[in-house]
């Protein structure tokens, strides 16, 4: 796949922004997806997969379902130099403009079903237990507790988180909030503490559910989730000659435009970039449409030097600083706008239940699938 015509778009990484950006671009240009995956998985829908499987389905979506007109190489990116990726399985990828947008190191399974199947196992494990330890108290911890309280009331929750107070990406006001409400469930909530689970796991037996904190307490769990952040996916770009523009941090540093150094043919878009805001899946998308105009005007205009009337015209990406909404079981959020911060029914019904997985779905092109939807608000 050396040969391009001068409309070649690689985008290597199938997440979020990823695949939004293969979805809208496949029909106007020569696409080709890099992705060690062979689906899209709805990220933010991944916590109310755990506790209802029924969702599954509708969140883990192969690639060739909504791409119709794009290739897909199912393979990891593993270098890349100023026209070509290299893959890991051998594999070398000629590209007219290139788009990163590998995320966060994230290990998943290639074949849609053993993702499937990991579900189900996260769901025999959560139903046998009765008491569950969350480690990470960001959006997404203070995420998975509230769902399984809110499900399963009688389970004993504790959650273990290694800073001063809950939800940092957040303000003091919400990370209390959060707090209180919390502990008003009973699910207890330990700071600035941590859990070394490979020490937990050396020489213990399948019977031993006991963890211990940095501070020396003790917590008893029959299973036990991991919601740590995770370091974006940017090692295979260091050696390469885009390694200039990787932060210590490992994000890529871009422009108004998305551009990767102020490069004309090469983008990055999600959480691998620096633009300062709250990593957040819908922001990731709003990066996808703005590449996607941005690429639409450059291959119009014919090859990665497009004239500069097309460069004048190229859409800018302003970092957000939109209101954070973090859910709290079926009916609850906490919600930090502008001016105030609100928890309860009233922030909820403005998340939508379903985790947004019917509105993600049209974007992609798919049905939404209402005839499962009404699962989702069943209490």
């Amino acid at each position: 796949m050396l040969r391009c015509d001068g409309d070649r778009v690689v985008i290597v990484g199938g997440g979020i922004a990823g695949a939004l950006l293969a979805k809208t671009l496949q029909n106007h240009a020569d696409v080709v997806l890099i992705d060690p995956k062979e689906y899209f998985e709805i990220p933010w829908a991944n916590l109310r997969a755990k506790m209802d499987p029924a969702a599954v389905a509708r969140t883990v979506i192969p690639h060739s379902e909504y791409l119709t007109q794009a290739k897909v190489v199912t393979a990891a990116a593993v270098g890349v130099d100023d026209s070509v990726v290299l893959t890991s399985t051998g594999g070398a990828v000629g590209y007219d403009f290139l788009v990163v947008a590998t995320g966060r190191e994230c290990s998943r399974p290639q074949k849609r079903e053993d993702r499937l199947q990991m579900f189900e196992h996260d769901k025999a494990r959560f139903a046998s237990a009765e008491s569950v330890l969350v480690v990470g108290g960001g959006p997404i911890g203070v995420e998975l507790a509230a769902e399984i309280v809110m499900a399963s009331p009688e389970k004993r929750v504790t959650l273990v988180h290694g800073g001063p107070r809950l939800l940092m990406v957040m303000g003091e006001k919400a990370s209390a909030k959060a707090l209180e409400w919390l502990r008003s469930k009973n699910v207890t909530v330990l700071l600035d503490q941590t859990v070394d689970l490979a020490a937990a796991g050396a020489g213990a037996t399948a019977d031993d559910k006991v963890f211990t904190t940095s501070a020396g307490e003790t917590v008893a769990a029959d299973c036990h989730f991991v919601c740590t952040g995770r370091p974006v996916a940017s090692g295979w770009l260091r050696e390469s000659f885009l390694g200039e523009h990787v932060g210590g941090d490992g994000k890529v540093a871009v422009d108004e435009h998305l551009r990767v150094g102020g490069l004309r043919n090469v983008f990055a878009i999600g959480d691998i970039t620096d633009v300062p805001e709250a990593k957040q899946g819908y922001l990731a998308q709003r990066h996808a449409m703005v590449v996607s105009r941005n690429l639409r005007l450059l291959v119009k205009a014919g090859g990665g030097d497009g004239g500069s009337s097309k460069e004048r015209k190229l859409h800018r990406y302003k970092a957000s600083k939109a209101a954070i909404t973090v859910t709290l079981g079926r009916r609850d959020a906490l919600a930090e706008l502008p001016f105030m911060t609100v928890i309860g029914h009233l922030p909820g019904v403005i998340k939508p239940r379903d985790y947004f997985i019917a509105r993600t779905r049209r974007m992609m092109g798919l049905r939404t699938g209402a005839r499962y939807d009404q699962s989702m608000f069943r209490i």
